[in-house]
């Protein structure tokens, strides 16, 4: 074999080698056009959702109670608290003077919330005028609510509620009575939400009770999985690299999730946001979407 014959097969084969090299990355970008768009996906989870029903009211002092002196001719010589202060019970609110120059002191039958006062140095108390002192007892108040018909049965007393009032943090409370009848033309009846506090609220203001009336657990997934379609629901669940449209039923919604009480189990790949662009059997690339990036 000459040499010039050699180095003609060296050539030959180079070539081929480099010809081989440029084919491997173009059939690497056919198999990914075979697998389709990627999509991100999450796995159905179970998780537990709260049931609530929403009431709006107006804030009221559950017990108000009115102080004033049990006997005439008295007048205001000291006063000690002033509207909007926290007492506790046997507390002196003020001092009076008798006509004969004793004393008489004026104390808090009840802990409470100091709501009104009319007590001025040099003013006459009396047992039938204007009361000197009004407290809400035991800082206690009734959230009163107006509650459509279709949810009172949903109601019980003790049911825990979460209240928030209009300029106020949010506050715990409680159903503590529920009306027995509606009223006929609103079609709505009274529920009234206890809650104590020692924050300040402001009688007669708004505000809005969230009533916890349940608890269900089941699978879950992100309310942007959900496709509203005629005549129902889907979710687009991926297996062995293609999308199957599942019909699925609803449940209760929170937090940006949404519960799925029949059509996938837990562990499910579901496409996190469904679109219609992806229809039944359509390749596709699941790329999970991280914990900080999933659809809220």
């Amino acid at each position: 074999m000459t040499h010039s014959t050699v180095t003609g097969m060296r050539v030959a084969l180079l070539a081929a080698a480099a010809t081989v090299a440029m084919a491997q990355p173009l059939r690497a970008q056919e198999e990914d056009t075979v697998k389709g768009a990627a999509v991100t996906v999450v796995n159905a989870a179970k998780s537990c959702f709260s049931a609530i029903v929403e009431a709006f009211g107006i804030l009221i002092p559950r017990e108000e109670i009115a102080i004033r002196p049990d006997r005439p001719g008295l007048k205001v010589s000291d006063v000690l608290v002033d509207p909007g202060a926290t007492v506790t019970a046997g507390q002196t609110l003020a001092r009076l003077t008798a006509p004969d120059g004793s004393s008489v002191t004026v104390q808090a039958p009840t802990a409470g919330l100091v709501s009104n006062s009319s007590a001025v140095i040099g003013s006459v108390a009396s047992a039938k005028g204007e009361a000197l002192f009004s407290i809400i007892a035991r800082n206690e108040y009734d959230l009163v609510t107006q509650v459509p018909t279709r949810n009172l049965a949903k109601l019980a007393v003790n049911q825990p509620a979460t209240i928030k009032i209009v300029g106020a943090d949010e506050v715990p409370g409680r159903v503590r009575q529920i009306a027995a009848t509606v009223e006929p033309n609103t079609q709505l009846g009274q529920v009234f939400v206890a809650l104590t506090t020692s924050r300040r609220l402001l009688a007669n203001a708004s505000g809005r009770a969230m009533i916890k009336t349940g608890e269900s657990c089941g699978v879950s997934v992100p309310l942007t999985a959900v496709l509203y379609v005629t005549g129902g629901t889907v979710v687009q669940v991926v297996r062995r690299q293609r999308v199957e449209t599942r019909r699925v039923e609803l449940g209760l919604m929170s937090g940006g999730q949404v519960e799925i009480r029949e059509g996938l189990a837990e562990g499910d790949v579901v496409v996190a946001r469904a679109g219609a662009l992806l229809r039944e059997g359509d390749p596709v690339r699941p790329v999970v979407a991280a914990a900080d990036a999933a659809p809220k």
